[in-house]
């Protein structure tokens, strides 16, 4: 089939929703974000993408510290809504109940399923985003989400985001083993 050039704009598919958490001005404020990506495996670093001008980066760029709570499905109505409203016109801290880890500034959501605490490593300024990276110093989840003491998708419920028809999606069936359905693939 012929390939037809499309808008430069598109995303990659998809794209896991997680909220990330900060101290601003003394108070804990929630962002909703979807550009977030394991960026290395050891030491552990997690880096996610913010728009410069939100709230939630004035606390990460004050305390080079940040949370990373990765929501379930429940959670989805509250975690759009924390997208929609600006930490500088109104208190989020209120939405979850927050806990800490280790770190002082990097507040994360109690009943997201898992959590990570980073400290920020480096920063990459972008035309309109900052490209935080953060060295995951914190994992934290319930005994509940775990099989086989391993995170377990289907009991998390995580879910993601599409665009450019901006719909949440939950993540699917499984269709295959990863390092592993290859290996009887044929040239």
């Amino acid at each position: 089939m012929k390939k037809i050039k499309i808008d430069n704009s598109t995303r990659v598919y998809p794209m896991p929703m997680v909220v990330v958490g900060a101290v601003v001005e003394g108070r804990i404020n929630y962002l909703a974000a979807a550009w977030v990506s394991r960026v290395n495996s050891n030491p552990p670093m997690i880096g996610v993408a913010l728009g410069k001008r939100h709230h939630t980066n004035k606390g990460i760029r004050e305390h080079k510290e940040f949370g990373i709570s990765i929501p379930g499905v429940d959670l989805m109505k509250a975690v759009d809504y924390v997208g929609l409203v600006s930490g500088a016109e109104v208190d989020k801290s209120k939405i979850f109940e927050s806990f800490y880890g280790q770190l002082q500034y990097a507040p994360m959501i109690r009943d997201c399923p898992v959590t990570l605490e980073c400290k920020v490593v480096t920063t990459v300024d972008l035309p309109i985003s900052e490209f935080i990276i953060g060295e995951v110093v914190g994992a934290y989840t319930e005994e509940r989400y775990l099989t086989d003491g391993k995170p377990d998708i289907e009991k998390i419920r995580p879910f993601s985001l599409t665009m450019p028809d901006s719909r949440y999606r939950e993540v699917g069936k499984i269709i295959g083993d990863a390092w592993s359905i290859g290996k009887d693939f044929k040239m």
